[in-house]
């Protein structure tokens, strides 16, 4: 857009306003400090759960298993809001010709992003849920079926978020003159 016929004070304001974006990256770099939380508590749980490998029974390594792969889903999740997010609202990755770049980078919009979001809540939240179907009727087990009933309503209201946002997007493109 051309700066003819707009004023100082009013080219001033726009500056700061785009410039305002750059607020945005102390909090991806907080993010990224998230990740190392994640990585630590990972470790933690494998390294707790290692010496008892060869006991340690069926059902438990299950749980183990999915916890682990819980947080990793969650430590992806961090990394894609951060990717993506620095590119689509602070400035795009200038990393040169780099061959360990994700073929995912630079190329989800904020709707991906969205859709990769509520995708992985879904799988995160499915996850939680099976953990808990899991230590039904198990000795030590603390599980109410009110507790339950909240598990599966969230993860439901994930689903079904996540079929709109993705009909949402569909009926757009389709909408969309360019298509």
């Amino acid at each position: 857009m051309s700066t003819v016929g707009k004023n100082r004070s009013e080219q001033a304001f726009e500056r700061v306003l785009f410039a305002s974006r750059w607020l945005l990256a102390p909090v991806y770099l907080g993010l990224a400090v998230l990740l190392l939380l994640l990585l630590v508590v990972f470790l933690r749980d494998l390294l707790g759960y290692l010496p008892r490998a060869l006991t340690l029974p069926y059902q438990d390594a299950i749980l183990v298993t999915l916890t682990l792969i819980d947080l990793a889903l969650v430590a992806n999740l961090v990394v894609i809001v951060i990717f993506s997010g620095y590119e689509n609202f602070v400035s795009k990755f200038d990393l040169g010709p780099r061959d360990d770049r994700p073929t995912w980078m630079g190329k989800i919009d904020f709707s991906g992003l969205k859709i990769k979001l509520i995708g992985s809540m879904v799988g995160i939240s499915g996850i939680d849920l099976l953990k808990r179907f899991m230590e039904i009727g198990r000795e030590h087990a603390n599980v109410s079926w009110e507790e339950l009933k909240w598990l599966i309503t969230l993860h439901l209201v994930f689903v079904v978020s996540g079929v709109l946002l993705a009909a949402m997007d569909w009926l757009k493109e389709r909408a969309s003159p360019h298509h």
